[in-house]
This record gives C-alpha cells, sequence and structure tokens, in this order.
C-alpha cells in the first residue's frame, strides 16, 4: 500500500498544484497587513500571547515573511525554505488560536487583515474552522517539503 500511494504523494504535479495553493494563500494573507500594520499589530495585541514591545516589530516583519514564503512557493524558488517557514507560521499561527481557544478567549484571527465586527461564539466558531484551514495548510506544506526533498538513488 504505502509502495503505491507514496509515488502519487509527491507526484510532481501535486506537488505544483500545492505550491501554487499554498503560495497564493500565502500572498494574499500578507498583502492587506502590509497595507496596514496597525491593523496587524491591533490582531497581534488581541492574542494576548507577546509582549508589548515585540508587536510592531512582529507586525512590520511577518507579512513580508509570509510574501516572500508565498512568491517562492509559487515561483518555484528556494522551495524547500520557503515550505519550511510556510510551516512554522502555521504552526505558530495555529498555535495563539488553540490557547486562545482553551482559554475561551475569541479573537478575530486576522489572517486576512481586518474583519467585521462578529459576536464572541462568531469569532470561536471562526477560530476553530481557522484551525482545521491551517491543519490543511500544512498537510499542503509537508507535501511540498517531501517532495523537495533530495532523492536517494
Amino acid at each position: 500500500m504505502k509502495a503505491r500511494l507514496w509515488p502519487w504523494l509527491l507526484h510532481p504535479r501535486l506537488t505544483l498544484a500545492a505550491r501554487i495553493a499554498l503560495g497564493l494563500v500565502f500572498i494574499a494573507a500578507a498583502l492587506p497587513k502590509i497595507g496596514d500594520p496597525p491593523g496587524f499589530a491591533k490582531a497581534i495585541w488581541a492574542y494576548q500571547l507577546v509582549p508589548g514591545p515585540t508587536l510592531n516589530p512582529m507586525a512590520l516583519v511577518l507579512p513580508w515573511l509570509e510574501l516572500l514564503c508565498g512568491l517562492g512557493l509559487a515561483l518555484g524558488i528556494w522551495v524547500r525554505a520557503a515550505a519550511t517557514w510556510a510551516a512554522m507560521l502555521l504552526l505558530a499561527f495555529g498555535l495563539a488560536l488553540a490557547i486562545n481557544l482553551a482559554r475561551h478567549h475569541p479573537v478575530d484571527c486576522g489572517c486576512f487583515g481586518a474583519t467585521a465586527h462578529r459576536t464572541d461564539a462568531e469569532r470561536l466558531t471562526d477560530m476553530r474552522w481557522s484551525l482545521l484551514r491551517d491543519a490543511g495548510l500544512l498537510l499542503l506544506a509537508a507535501q511540498i517539503f517531501l517532495a523537495a526533498a533530495p532523492r536517494k538513488n
């Protein structure tokens, strides 16, 4: 079973589709944040996980890192490094969401920029869906990472 499934999971067309999909998601997530650093800093602050002095540097650096990952994946440049960074960002974002869900502390994800005002229940539901989305994106990053690994012959 593993012998038949593995080549399909690492097929170049699947990898290309995963690279483009994950790259476009990261580009789409980065652009609104790059255009509104104060809004993104406010979104990070809402999570109540990082000290105040780190908010502004994070709001300035993270979106550009997301954009570089997205461009690298979409254009096929430094694919393994871009997939690794994307996976690390997804793990960090997922962990931040999970911690706030465990605390029953509703926050707007801030994943794609500012959102409209929602109730606490709507935010908690959105956080659960965001965790599922991040898990799916993490699977894409893992597929890309494995497919881009050097082969032993």
